[in-house]
């Protein structure tokens, strides 16, 4: 039996991994990835490919659901290894792959990674343990207009707290939603204030770990104007109010004028 070893990769690219987790990596007769939760900046697994001297093969959503060409690759290697961006068990499929591996007799290791779920609000200043439920938004699609996000993000309010808005992406079709084209679908979803206020104040973090991060802090209507680069990018809507430290922190960020 082998051992699947889980490898967060951090934010932005092959540099952020551990030492710890690139010699476990080493190790591993075979090593996959996958970019459909998130993507690493170009080039980064080419160049964890050259460290480690072998492939690093990306499998797609539909591959990693499945769970067989890992299961394949564990029955012919003692170690197999599967690195994610950011955080590996921040996402449902991967906790699923790690079960099939235990069901299949095999065991598992585990080297985390930053994670947007903590580096958006590390940025931002907010108190990490005053975020409610995470809310993601998929890309507009006609006749496709869900308001579930919507009202998520009023529940947290409702009990004071923060909501980190995860933003869909598609890399093999080279779309990703922005915080701008975000915002504007929150207010065109709910043009009233029905259940985010026309006053309320929110953020977006654009690749967060990365030496060209950035942060706008602002109303909906100069957010949805705003410029801050390529993706990766998240929405924070914060809680209706904040600590008086969190209000000085996020005054750093404030777009003026």
């Amino acid at each position: 039996m082998g051992e699947l070893v889980f490898v967060g990769a951090g934010l932005f690219d092959e540099l952020d991994l551990s030492a710890r987790a690139l010699t476990a990596l080493r190790a591993c007769g075979a090593v996959f990835s996958e970019e459909y939760t998130a993507v690493l900046a170009p080039g980064s697994l080419d160049r964890l490919s050259g460290i480690l001297g072998r492939t690093v093969t990306v499998l797609d959503r539909a591959a990693v659901e499945d769970g067989r060409p890992v299961l394949e690759a564990l029955a012919r290697h003692p170690r197999v290894g599967f690195v994610v961006p950011g955080d590996p068990f921040a996402a449902t499929t991967h906790v699923a792959l790690r079960i099939a591996a235990e069901e299949h007799g095999h065991t598992w290791s585990y080297f985390p990674g930053a994670s947007i779920l903590t580096a958006a609000s590390g940025l931002l200043g907010l108190q990490p343990y005053r975020f409610g439920r995470v809310v993601s938004l998929p890309l507009p699609a006609p006749g496709f207009a869900p308001t579930s996000p919507l009202e998520m993000i009023a529940a947290n309010r409702q009990a004071g707290l923060h909501t980190l808005v995860l933003l869909d992406l598609r890399p093999s079709e080279g779309r990703f939603l922005t915080g701008p084209e975000a915002v504007g679908l929150l207010r065109a979803r709910d043009p009233d204030g029905r259940w985010l206020p026309k006053d309320a104040e929110l953020a977006i973090v654009a690749r967060a770990g990365s030496p060209t991060a950035a942060v706008a802090v602002g109303p909906a209507e100069t957010l949805a104007r705003a410029y801050l680069g390529p993706p990766l990018h998240c929405l924070v809507v914060p809680a209706p109010t904040l600590h008086f430290e969190e209000a000085r922190a996020m005054d750093r960020w404030r777009i003026r004028g």
